[in-house]
């Protein structure tokens, strides 16, 4: 939760306001690089954030940015107020003296309103903590071009203080990134093309106007680098192109063919278990709501077995199951609830077979991911849909398991709420 404390985390003074300064601080307060862009940007990547030391660190700077744009909108205010009453003051800007009434609002200092646009989030804590730290960088920029633009001794101060901690962020930020572990350029999961990542095209060749030569530095000669002709120059000297592509055939490193045909034969086998025992759960499900759901599931569980013996025909393989041990203990636990169930209440008995239909779904989801992240690294796309097509059904029926155990719990609270009102 947030608490507004009326206290400003440093107390601004202004000697001389200056109406065209403050729009100038508008960029600080609803621009790009601004400080309610940060916070928003913080926050948000906090609240997506699964790594619980990483997401305090996210919700604590994101807080602090809220203070920020406090401390920033109370100078830019000071320094526009000359605006309400005083026609050469409201000249400077008269958005923000007609329409604002001489006061701050979510524009930059060009006028353009403030948008979602600016956030960069993408659900990568490693991606988004690189992102943040470049934001906290141009931000310090901003400040630093303000203070140079200002001749009024308190505002430098606040801004002096408001630019420091854009650097204590950042060294935050890069810290936390560090702490990661991830080696620089491992960036998501999809490993890039071998060859083609070390390319580097030599894409602007020939003598400048200016002197411009070509030249060769650590960004493009040494460390594993192949420096490469331009593609448009090899294309136009009709020779064969020396560009590694990604239509270059996959690579099976440490055997994952044939671990991924493991995968499928092991999904295979699972996937057969249970169309022999959806049948048995729907026939114990008491609302009908769940029998529906038991049985809507069976036929998509028979879809899948076919777009598994699909995927060992794209892969040149025999579909042949392999036995699942995992699957099998799942199907036996399932099938001791079911014996159970005959002793308990029809929304308990229900909410036991949700448990047990869960714990199915989630072996599942795990067992076609691991499918799919290998059929991706071995750039089988048909195989990678068809398996990206059970996966989402898998998580989908997961769903609607969840949705029907609110309603039983509803149904079984009932009694008890009876009785006390008795």
């Amino acid at each position: 939760m947030y608490h507004h404390v009326k206290k400003l985390m440093f107390t601004v003074r202004v000697d001389e306001p200056d109406p065209r300064f403050g729009n100038m601080l508008l960029e600080q307060f609803g621009g790009a690089n601004g400080e309610l862009a940060a916070a928003m940007q913080y926050s948000i990547q906090g609240l997506n954030c699964e790594d619980p030391d990483r997401k305090d660190l996210l919700m604590d700077i994101g807080t602090e940015e809220l203070s920020h744009l406090e401390v920033v909108g109370t100078l830019a205010r000071m320094h526009l107020k000359p605006a309400k009453f005083d026609r050469q003051a409201a000249e400077a800007d008269p958005l923000i003296a007609i329409a604002g009434g001489g006061g701050v609002n979510l524009f930059n200092s060009q006028g353009n309103a403030w948008t979602s646009d600016y956030l960069k989030i993408t659900g990568e804590l490693d991606v988004d903590l690189r992102s943040n730290i470049a934001a906290e960088a141009r931000a310090k920029i901003v400040y630093e071009r303000l203070i140079n633009f200002c001749d009024d001794a308190g505002t430098k101060d606040a801004l002096q203080f408001l630019m420091t901690r854009e650097i204590t962020h950042m060294k935050a930020f890069a810290l936390a990134l560090e702490s990661m572990g991830k080696p620089a350029f491992s960036i998501g999961r999809i490993a890039p093309t071998p060859g083609l990542v070390d390319q580097f095209f030599n894409d602007s060749t020939g003598a400048g106007e200016h002197g411009e030569i070509d030249t060769r530095g650590p960004w493009n000669e040494g460390n594993g680098w192949v420096f490469t002709e331009s593609p448009a120059i090899q294309a136009e000297a009709g020779a064969s192109s020396a560009i590694v592509t990604e239509s270059s055939p996959p690579v099976d490193a440490n055997g994952l063919s044939e671990l991924l045909i493991d995968e499928l034969r092991d999904i295979l086998h699972a996937e057969k278990q249970l169309t022999k025992a959806l049948p048995k759960m729907a026939e114990a499900a008491r609302f009908d709501q769940l029998r529906e759901l038991f049985e809507q599931h069976l036929a998509e569980t028979e879809n899948q077995v076919e777009r598994l013996n699909e995927c060992f025909e794209l892969l040149g393989k025999t579909a042949r199951a392999k036995p699942c041990k995992g699957m099998m203990g799942l199907v036996e636990e399932g099938e001791e609830i079911i014996a159970e169930s005959e002793e308990k209440e029809d929304a308990a008995a229900d909410l036991a077979l949700i448990g047990a239909a869960q714990r199915v779904e989630h072996y599942e989801i795990s067992a076609y991911t691991t499918a799919k992240n290998l059929a991706q690294q071995l750039r089988h796309s048909a195989v990678v849909a068809l398996l990206s097509k059970s996966l989402a059904e898998e998580e989908n029926s997961d769903q609607f398991l969840n949705q029907v155990a609110r309603s039983l719990m509803s149904v079984a609270k009932m009694p008890a709420t009876v009785e006390r009102a008795e």
